[in-house]
């Protein structure tokens, strides 16, 4: 498959993540008595990643994530050189999808910014009121956890047929546990797309959401390639 057309799968991936994650959270999980809650926002958030994974995975891999790419790398799964095209096709469609949000949400009155459209934070940001430290672990942690489950699900060992399933719910996972913290990166793309229409902070914390998800991506490859080992070849 070119990697041209693997790269606009990732975008349009990415676009179904952003959307569907973030637009339940800005859209769906405040609603006066029928509000889906944190709960709803993670589920949402797997849903979107299972789905792409069955639409996608046998065209890009269905990484729809920059600390994805990176940590496959590190872990022998993806070559280097692929990278840029794959990042930059991953943070324009959670622009793009931020985009289309932000449209739909400033049609109700009294919508605003300042509600964060779903971005990532810390400190006074953190919806929890975690401290960046609190933050930085989290993020680095979860994001390592999601780089093992995905190289294990992803394994030529492991029921290829499950591995969406595997990965979707772990993504549900993190997020029930990290948005009362971050309101869930471990995506630097997801991260991007609403702290560009936000602004302010949203950008001036934005490199945590970069930083921290990357070296968790790489840690949890490089801990299941040191578990596992190599798969055999074929």
């Amino acid at each position: 498959m070119p990697l041209s057309k693997r790269a606009l799968a990732e975008l349009i991936g990415t676009f179904w993540l952003v959307l569907g994650g973030c637009g339940s959270a800005v859209l769906a999980a405040g609603f006066p008595q029928f509000g889906i809650g944190f709960a709803g926002v993670a589920l949402a958030f797997g849903l979107t990643l299972l789905t792409m994974a069955f639409a996608i995975g046998h065209i890009s891999g269905c990484h729809l994530n920059p600390a994805v790419s990176i940590g496959l790398a590190a872990g022998g799964r993806f070559p280097a050189r692929e990278l840029p095209a794959y990042i930059v096709a991953q943070v324009v469609g959670a622009i793009i999808a931020a985009g289309v949000l932000y449209v739909i949400a400033s049609g109700k009155a009294g919508f605003s910014l300042s509600s964060g459209l779903a971005s990532n934070g810390y400190g006074a940001h953190s919806p929890g009121g975690y401290s960046l430290l609190s933050c930085v672990v989290i993020e680095v942690v979860m994001t390592a956890a999601f780089l093992f489950v995905i190289m294990g699900a992803t394994d030529k060992r492991a029921p290829a047929a499950l591995a969406p399933i595997a990965i979707g719910l772990c993504l549900t996972l993190i997020h029930l546990v990290t948005i009362p913290v971050t309101n869930t990166s471990v995506n630097p793309a997801r991260s991007t797309g609403p702290a560009l229409f936000v602004g302010d902070w949203a950008l001036s914390q934005l490199w945590l959401f970069w930083l921290a998800p990357i070296v968790g991506g790489i840690i949890g490859a490089l801990i299941y390639r040191g578990v596992a080992g190599e798969p055999p070849r074929d």
